[in-house]
């Protein structure tokens, strides 16, 4: 399976009287945005800002980032299951506004108190998403809205923006083309090479999920066993971030998987052979754990056929059990195993990683950070879903790391992290 990205750089981005991208500044029509948004009768209005790196900028409470994405017409679907039909993802060519974000706010919090995307200072040096343009949409719905509809209304609201923003580059040439393609020509041969695969949780059930809640292909995940998904379809839309997003997780670094992008420039070095990719969620029951753990290593070593397994993780203390208990199975069947950890150091999140104590998992990595902290002063510009919260964010004068989004970020683009002695 071959998919192509188209790169269309993005070096600014401004509110125009028409949506095109003007060599790299993208440009954005306000009102036709926020029509296209408001054809869902579950928002009452919708405010659409922007923030650019280098800017004195704080922003939150965060629902989700994405990076906007367009299918080239033929070539598929756009987030299949959630605004597309049920096609496979991971084919065809996508194009991308590199550089460029789509970041959603939710109201739905009494006050500031969650994730905040912080563009100044050490805090936005720290993020990745301190470097890119943000369209920032801040959605509200009408009164009386369940709290899981808004929260679908706002997973609709990103999704249909990505995709807005990113036609304006269809039918342009892109300045780059990135090829992911496991079946292609290989460079210097596949014998003796490590074959290495990946297996990712996308969903934590100790929180519960919502009936409506898209996760994978539209899917809530609820009684999901294992399933194996070629590394083309993480990259191109088939899974998003679920309604709890607390956990240092965002749709974007699914759409560009650290781990996935690693094990493809290796393959591509002709340093190993990266064999396919099994998504997995976290058991809220033991009986399930135990069974989701088994097929996900199973799968890992007789349907993908893996010498080396790389695991990460969705969310907080529960989910190092899963993963754990899923790279001994591994070790057990002949399998090497290396797991992504998150946690602080001195508190309860570092003991949470005590979780599983196998002797046979010996090669741990820590991509978390959340111990950092930073002082911070009173921003130029806040944006915020109430009055209330972005008072209360433009009075902070300090941020911790597990509350800038993209610092301690668990699928491994982390730029900083603690050792634990």
């Amino acid at each position: 399976m071959r998919l192509t990205l188209a790169l269309h750089p993005v070096t600014g981005l401004e509110f125009a009287d028409a949506t095109r991208l003007d060599g790299t500044r993208l440009q954005v029509d306000r009102e036709e945005l926020r029509q296209l948004l408001l054809k869902d009768r579950r928002l009452q209005s919708v405010d659409l800002e922007t923030v650019c790196p280098g800017e004195s900028s704080r922003v939150g409470d965060i629902f989700d980032i994405l990076e906007p994405r367009a299918k080239e017409p033929g070539s598929g679907a756009d987030f299949p299951g959630i605004l597309g039909p049920y096609v496979l993802a991971g084919q065809g060519t996508t194009h991308v506004l590199r550089g460029s974000a789509v970041t959603v706010l939710d109201e739905g919090l009494p006050r500031a108190g969650g994730k905040l995307l912080e563009m100044g200072g050490e805090a936005g040096a720290a993020t990745p998403y301190g470097a890119l343009h943000h369209l920032v949409i801040i959605p509200h719905g009408v009164p009386g809205l369940p709290r899981h509809a808004f929260q679908n209304a706002l997973r609709l609201a990103s999704v249909t923006a990505s995709v807005y923003l990113a036609r304006a580059a269809v039918r342009r040439v892109p300045a780059t083309i990135e090829v992911f393609d496991l079946e292609g020509p290989q460079v210097g041969g596949r014998e003796g090479l490590l074959r290495a695969a990946f297996i990712g949780q996308i969903h934590g059930h100790q929180h519960g999920g919502e009936a409506d809640e898209h996760i994978l292909y539209g899917s809530n995940t609820q009684g999901m066993i294992p399933v194996p998904l070629h590394p083309n379809e993480w990259l191109d839309g088939a899974v998003v971030l679920s309604y709890w997003n607390n956990h240092n997780e965002e749709t974007y670094f699914y759409q560009n998987h650290p781990v996935i992008l690693e094990l493809y420039r290796r393959h591509q070095a002709g340093e190993l052979t990266f064999v396919g990719s099994i998504a997995t969620v976290a058991a809220s029951l033991e009986e399930e754990r135990d069974r989701n753990c088994m097929v996900a290593a199973h799968l890992a070593k007789w349907t993908l056929g893996a010498d080396v397994v790389l695991l990460t993780k969705y969310g907080g203390g529960a989910p190092h059990a899963d993963m754990g208990l899923t790279a001994r199975l591994c070790e057990t069947m002949g399998m090497r195993t290396v797991v992504a950890v998150t946690g602080s150091a001195g508190d309860s999140q570092a003991e949470s990683a005590l979780l599983f104590n196998y002797p046979e998992v010996d090669a741990i990595v820590h991509v978390g950070g959340n111990g950092i902290k930073w002082a911070v002063g009173r921003p130029e510009r806040v944006f915020a879903g109430t009055p209330e919260a972005a008072e209360a964010l433009a009075t902070l004068r300090e941020v911790s790391a597990s509350r800038v989004c993209g610092v301690a970020n668990a699928q491994g683009a982390s730029k900083v992290s603690i050792t634990v002695y």
